[in-house]
């Protein structure tokens, strides 16, 4: 049975840019499982499943609802034990907690504030309007042109946060170690975020970082690829 995956996109149905749904949708290519992308925009998100959860992603597996993309991904290592791992065992589950968590205080904070305005742009008329009046109330507590304006001289502070990630990538080829995890798709899918949304270059083209961004969007039949990028 082919897997619903409730998946957030802009006035653009091709594009769907949420980091949070990327990530889950790496998890089910990850485990080989068949899904169905239901594009989602902003103001459809209280509807999906009756309402279940006020964001996505939101899968359907059957009778089945999860959302939140790490309880989607610990469903999905549950529900299907007998195809490829996530996490790789206990440690592992561990581990992609940790990625979580410097991934949503570093680089979400940053990467978001960077791409605002493209975010904003890549929207219809109605969720431009809730787009806007969300971020502005909720999350940057400033009109978003404010927000935007500090992604240059942020620049180099953000590329210094990757610091650990490039480390890394002298030792081993993925945060997995020797193949990628679900740790790998936490922060994968927060650079897809951007790259989708925005023509920024937050990466030097020479950051071992993009090199390993690259791998990742050939991963799974190059499903990160297909997305089109920002122009």
């Amino acid at each position: 049975m082919t897997i619903l995956l409730y998946d957030l996109v802009g006035a653009d149905p091709a594009r769907p840019f949420s980091p949070h749904c990327w990530k889950a949708k790496m998890a089910l290519a990850h485990k080989g499982l068949p899904f169905r992308a239901v594009p989602t925009r902003f103001l459809d998100v209280p509807g999906v499943e009756g309402g279940v959860s006020k964001t996505v992603p939101v899968i359907r597996d059957g009778e089945r609802v999860v959302a939140d993309s790490f309880e989607i991904a610990l469903y999905l290592e549950e529900a299907y034990p007998d195809r490829p791992t996530l996490f790789g065992g206990e440690g592992g589950k561990a581990m992609a907690r940790l990625i979580e968590r410097w991934s949503q205080l570093t680089l979400h904070p940053y990467l978001g504030m960077a791409s605002v305005m493209d975010l904003h742009d890549m929207q219809d008329t109605p969720n431009r309007a809730y787009f806007r009046e969300n971020r502005e109330a909720v999350r940057y507590k400033k009109p978003l042109e404010e927000a935007a304006a500090t992604r240059e001289p942020g620049l180099a502070a953000f590329r210094a946060s990757l610091e650990p990630l490039r480390s890394m990538l002298t030792f081993q080829p993925w945060i997995g170690g020797q193949s990628p995890l679900f740790a790998d798709y936490i922060v994968f899918s927060a650079l897809q975020w951007v790259r989708i949304g925005s023509p920024f270059a937050y990466l030097a083209e020479d950051d071992p970082v993009k090199e390993w961004f690259g791998r990742c969007l050939d991963l799974h039949d190059a499903l990160g690829a297909k997305a089109p990028a920002a122009a």
